[in-house]
């Protein structure tokens, strides 16, 4: 029997206050932060046609009130390092081929 799919889908609600849902691909934590990669989920076929695909980057912060945030990560070599960490291990879980 196969395995039934059922993706880790999580609801972000930008700064205007619109709701966007992505499928966590997977999450990491360094001794910099923890971090999460994911895709976006759309309920519209053509907007799944238009988008490029790109995995999407942030990383997990809490304020002093404990709630948790995404943010997007502002240092380019931070950036490099951990987007090279989650294509290593996104290849592994899924087996991509080059």
């Amino acid at each position: 029997m196969a395995e039934e799919y059922n993706p880790d889908l999580i609801s972000v609600i930008d700064e205007d206050g619109v709701e966007h849902i992505f499928e966590e691909l997977d999450r990491i934590e360094t001794d910099d932060g923890r971090y999460v990669a994911l895709l976006p989920v759309y309920d519209d076929a053509e907007d799944i046609l238009d988008d490029d695909g790109e995995l999407i980057i942030l990383k997990v912060e809490e304020d002093k009130k404990g709630e948790t945030f995404l943010c997007p990560i502002e240092n380019d070599k931070e950036f490099n390092e951990i987007g090279q960490i989650f294509e290593e291990r996104l290849n592994e879980k899924f087996d991509f081929e080059d």
